[in-house]
Order: C-alpha cells, then sequence, then structure tokens
C-alpha cells in the first residue's frame, strides 16, 4: 500500500487523525523524531480512538533511518510551496508521503533528499498559508488510493 510520512509532528491530535486513516486506508504511518508528544498521550490516543491497534505505525529515530527503510518507495514531499499539483502525478502502491511539522513545514535540507520534482502541493485560496496537517494527509492518501482502484477495500 502506500506510507505516510510525519517529519517531526508537533500535535498529538493529528497524528491520532493520521494514524485512524492509516488504519482504515491500509496506509503504514511512519513518525520521524523527535516528536512533539508522547506516544501514549491522552489527546493522541482520544483522536486515534481505537484504530491504534489496527493500523502499521513505525517510529524512526531520524529522517536518515525512514529513508533506509523507505529505500525502495518514490517519495514525494507534501509542502506549500510545492512544485506540482498532487493530483496531477500517477500514483503506485508503495509510494510515500512526506509532510513536515504543523507550525514550521519541511527543513530545506530535507526537501533538498527528496528533490523539487517530487515536492508537491494542495491547491488553497489565496491568502490562506496551509491546510491542517491531517486534512492534507488524508486529501493525499485518498488520491493515490483512489487512482489504484481502492485496492484492499473491504468488499462490498
Amino acid at each position: 500500500m502506500f506510507h505516510i510520512v510525519l517529519f517531526e509532528p508537533e500535535i498529538p491530535p493529528n497524528t491520532g487523525n493520521a494514524i485512524r486513516l492509516c488504519a482504515n486506508s491500509g496506509a503504514t504511518l511512519h513518525l520521524v523524531k523527535p516528536l512533539g508528544f508522547r506516544l501514549d498521550d491522552k489527546s493522541l490516543r482520544r483522536s486515534g480512538l481505537d484504530y491504534h491497534d489496527l493500523a502499521s505505525v513505525k517510529v524512526h529515530a531520524n529522517f536518515g533511518d525512514c529513508l533506509s527503510e523507505l529505500s525502495n518507495a518514490r517519495l514525494f514531499a507534501v509542502e506549500t510551496g510545492g512544485g506540482r499539483r498532487y493530483s496531477d502525478l500517477e500514483y503506485r502502491a508503495g509510494d510515500a508521503f512526506l509532510f513536515g511539522p504543523e507550525t514550521r513545514g519541511l527543513p530545506d535540507a530535507v526537501l533538498g533528499q527528496v528533490g523539487r520534482d517530487n515536492c508537491l502541493f494542495i491547491p488553497m485560496r489565496t491568502p490562506s498559508r496551509s491546510i491542517n496537517l491531517s486534512n492534507a494527509v488524508a486529501l493525499v492518501a485518498y488520491e493515490a488510493w483512489r487512482q489504484i482502484g481502492f485496492l484492499g477495500q473491504a468488499p462490498d
């Protein structure tokens, strides 16, 4: 399926929402430390409800460790300054989507590792600055999943 990578996430409910989304879509969630919360945080549990056991969540000590694990995946960063609209790509199972911290986005060094051609954006009206992290994850993950025919969905 897909990989969702949250680089140094700061707000527990956003990560909880991503856990729930990954459980429902079959994506693997990768969390890159440092985290702005503890994984047993009450608000993280509340927003993820009882989906923690249904989701595949991996915690990485740093971005390099995460990249090593995803070495066979195409990696796309989702950033407000990305050069390509997220809906204009043709996704494949196994792709990975990288999202930055809520208050500061991805650092230039990380964006450099991903490459400018692999930086995507979600359209918004001006003067908006950004979309909530968990909403951005949902938009991109479900577009990618839609493109591969919702592979693995529950039978009708």
